[in-house]
């Protein structure tokens, strides 16, 4: 029977749930907004399976890819639609094209990011773009298996913890299977989400009644002003006015707690599937510091990283018609550090978490407020720079002379 003694002890897969034969797990949201198993003992007969099927009592070795790969799309306006270089869609329109199935992380229409799969082309781009909120598994595993069963291709995506989950559910190799993976920094709470969604609809018109209906967009990595540069975007609807919140990723309030690591899952601090644990055939990431290393890749539209895991990958990858360059993993790894290192937890965090009813977005600007000394720091920056520039201007003139 499963029993989760540490909140860091579980991932939220849902895998025990899936694999239960009597029903009688149930998710439950904590405080912090994150779902945890929860086991009827009236009904449960100790079979065991939920432990088996979980990926952080069940870890596997880490390990490095096989190849590693900066790529993008060629086709341009996916490419902007996408947070990175658009691979993903270039896989799952290849396993669409095949008769396949694919599953990723969609909003919902109350913005809850969901699970869900797609059997056409045309439903790819609900799962486009990345999505800071943890998403919600439900069914998706048993569906998967129901589909594999039924002999199509299936293709899953999700965070490595989620790819591994689904591994240990299904209990052996599918041919048929692939999954892809994507490099993670760790997921914010759906709940913190929930709170700073109806606080920032509310703030955009305080006139008028507007609700999760009225939104009409969100974007976490908005490149409008380049893909190094991506902002944040939501869009509400007010009577017969567009009312948007368009900002810097570094300065729209969600994205700050989520990047200072203010309310990650626990199990996001010591990740049970970080270093290619999760048996992905595939891992998708944004190639950070590209031009520094191929520069030709770089035109600041988005460039992704590939990690070939698995034969079945590199089978899958080599038929693909993208623009590809073959690099190293040490090269990937040093703008993708993520990729082995989980989050380290805010010293706020537990503070962040008290019982004090303050409205959520004055909680995340109290404890992602920089040191004094940093902003100090800044300033004189911002200040002497100008005026070191101003004067070598002047001394070089004068060496002239």
């Amino acid at each position: 029977m499963i029993t989760i003694k540490e909140k860091s002890d579980c991932c939220g897969c849902n895998a025990c749930t899936q694999v239960c034969p009597k029903q009688c797990i149930n998710m439950i949201e904590d405080n912090e907004g994150f779902l945890y198993p929860h086991v009827d003992i009236t009904k449960c007969i100790d079979c065991g399976l939920c432990e088996k099927v979980c990926p952080v009592i069940n870890q596997n070795n880490p390990k490095k890819p096989l190849k590693v790969y900066a790529a993008k799309n060629a086709n341009e306006q996916i490419r902007l639609d996408s947070s990175s270089g658009g691979l993903f869609t270039i896989i799952a329109e290849y396993v669409i094209n095949k008769g396949g199935v694919v599953f990723g992380a969609r909003f919902n229409n109350n913005w809850e990011v969901v699970h869900d799969y797609s059997e056409t082309i045309e439903g790819l781009a609900a799962f486009r773009k990345s999505k800071y909120v943890q998403s919600i598994i439900g069914d998706s595993y048993k569906k998967v298996l129901a589909f594999l069963k039924e002999g199509r291709k299936v293709l899953f995506t999700g965070v490595p913890c989620q790819i591994a989950g689904l591994k240990l559910f299904l209990r052996k190799e599918y041919e048929n299977l692939l999954t892809v993976d994507v490099v993670c920094h760790g997921v914010p709470s759906p709940l913190v989400w929930r709170k700073y969604i109806v606080e920032s609809i509310t703030k955009l018109d305080k006139h008028k009644q507007i609700s999760y209906e009225n939104i009409t967009d969100i974007n976490f990595r908005n490149k409008e002003k380049g893909w190094k540069a991506y902002r944040f975007v939501l869009k509400v609807l007010s009577g017969n006015k567009n009312i948007i919140i368009n900002q810097p990723f570094n300065q729209n309030i969600f994205m700050k707690g989520f990047l200072q690591n203010l309310y990650l899952r626990p199990s996001c601090y010591k990740c049970p599937a970080k270093s290619f644990k999760s048996g992905s055939d595939i891992t998708l990431g944004d190639f950070w510091g590209i031009s520094n290393f191929i520069p030709e890749m770089d035109d600041d539209r988005g460039t992704s990283m590939v990690a070939v895991n698995t034969t079945k990958g590199e089978g899958l990858y080599s038929g693909l018609a993208l623009t590809s360059v073959k690099t190293s993993y040490k090269t990937a790894l040093s703008g993708n550090p993520s990729i082995v290192v989980s989050a380290t937890a805010s010293k706020y965090r537990t503070l962040f978490y008290d019982n004090n009813p303050e409205y959520i977005i004055f909680k995340i600007k109290k404890y992602t407020k920089e040191a004094s000394w940093c902003r100090i720091k800044k300033f004189i920056v911002r200040i002497a720079y100008p005026i070191y520039r101003i004067i070598k201007r002047i001394a070089i003139k004068l060496l002239k002379k």
